[in-house]
């Protein structure tokens, strides 16, 4: 099993695919370092040999940020934003779309699960 960035790869799977594994590699990026590898996208992470695999770790350790690097630069990102009280720091802050989208219908994964109103109790009465 190769194991590059910190990430295992996943087995049966082809090279350009099990690349975007790593957090922060896409398909567009795995294209690329393979390209300039010349290892053929369709072979399988298990069919790689040991140099090619350290080739592959070379590229990525001396040209991309992944994994915790890019990580910690998001969510510093995302803190300079909010320090400075940014429109799109405030809605992070309040958990809310940040990109323009509703908020009166939708918007549920960013809100999280519905909250209930509270019901006023009309039951009883005062003498």
């Amino acid at each position: 099993m190769a194991r590059i960035a910190g990430v295992d790869l996943p087995r049966q799977k082809r090279i350009e695919i099990a690349l975007t594994y790593i957090y922060g590699i896409g398909r567009t990026i795995s294209k690329s370092i393979l390209t300039k590898l010349n290892i053929d996208p369709d072979i399988k992470s298990d069919d790689l040999s040991e140099a090619e695999i350290n080739n592959i770790r070379k590229v990525i350790d001396s040209e991309y940020k992944v994994e915790g690097e890019l990580r910690t630069e998001v969510s510093m990102n995302i803190k300079r934003l909010m320090d400075f009280g940014s429109y799109r720091g405030l809605r992070h802050r309040k958990s809310l779309p940040v990109r323009g989208q509703r908020t009166s219908t939708n918007a549920r994964t960013r809100k999280g699960p519905k909250r209930s109103a509270v019901k006023k109790r009309g039951g009883e009465k005062r003498k």
